[in-house]
């Protein structure tokens, strides 16, 4: 299979990448940061492109049966004016240059990368994929909305569309779990406002696993949650990685703090998010770390994953 990965050199191309290569696909992989990881074989190709920009890159779209867009701007920064447009626009115009490649009549497959953003602020509702988006005006909300409806344009090539809803990615060397064992590790780790708020995670072995089921299930189409089964509050989430790291746990940072610290960005520290793959769950995927301890245990278990 002809498979063309966006956003290849971050943590979860690099994962998917390896896997796929292993199993024989062919893989050209586009991105503007070249990574030293991602060296050129026989099945494998690297394409240095800017891909919110129309190019010759998108060649390699018109010839795929498959479209991993993986695109995104970090979020975990201030959000000024500038960079809102930066993580809107790396969202959404490489999404429509994407949909622009493709051929019209299409029977390729296109799994683009969304967020629960899109579900917006919902306190303990459960989220599943039947729910709609955010009622409300959040920033990442709103980009997610205008994400997932430059996917769907490409149903009218013929192409089936899937909307991976990404939990929080735990992994050792890299995701999420980098950001935060360094605080846990310095004796400064605890929840983040209440704690009360909902977290869904995903272990990075099921994100990739999840992935490839979904290229391999031709049923599978429009929004897929991809986070565990079992989202945690913010407090039990704290908890759970101090007791990983043997560190404590009990370190509040007030909301207050976290909105001065981090600014508008700082809200969706506090956002709840009660997601739920009920559409894997359906299709029958078995997660490999469904429970929390067992997924951490799995990503820091390496001694180099502390010192991330």
């Amino acid at each position: 299979m002809n498979i063309v990965i966006t956003g290849s050199s971050g943590f979860v191309g690099s994962k998917i990448i390896g896997q796929w290569m292993d199993r024989g696909h062919h893989i050209s992989a586009v991105d503007a940061m070249s990574s030293p990881h991602l060296r050129p074989s026989g099945s494998f190709r690297f394409i240095q492109a800017d891909s919110t920009r129309p190019g010759d890159w998108q060649n390699s779209v018109s010839d795929a049966d498959a479209v991993v867009n993986l695109i995104g701007k970090n979020i975990f920064t201030r959000w000024t004016d500038d960079a809102k447009q930066q993580i809107h626009d790396s969202r959404v115009l490489s999404t429509r240059n994407i949909v622009d490649a493709l051929p019209h009549k299409t029977s390729a497959t296109l799994i683009n990368a969304s967020a629960p953003a899109y579900y917006g602020h919902r306190g303990d509702d459960i989220l599943d994929e039947s729910q709609g988006p955010s009622q409300g005006n959040e920033f990442l909300a709103g980009v997610c909305a205008h994400w997932e409806a430059e996917a769907l344009a490409a149903r009218k090539k013929g192409a089936r569309v899937v909307l991976a809803r990404f939990g929080v990615i735990l992994g050792g060397s890299g995701g999420a779990l980098s950001q935060m064992i360094p605080a846990f590790r310095m004796f400064a780790g605890g929840p983040i406002g209440n704690g009360r708020q909902w977290f869904p995670w995903i272990q990075i072995d099921d994100l990739v696993g999840a992935i490839d089921f979904i290229l391999k299930n031709s049923a599978l189409d429009g929004p897929v949650n991809l986070c565990s089964p079992h989202p945690a509050r913010n407090q039990d989430f704290a908890k759970a990685l101090g007791a990983a790291l043997r560190r404590p746990s009990f370190l509040k940072t007030p909301a207050f703090m976290v909105r001065m610290g981090a600014g508008e960005m700082g809200d969706l520290l506090l956002h709840s998010h009660r997601m739920v793959p009920s559409r894997l769950l359906e299709a029958g995927y078995e997660f490999k770390y469904p429970n929390l301890p067992e997924a951490l245990a799995a990503s820091i278990k390496k001694p180099e994953s502390l010192s991330a």
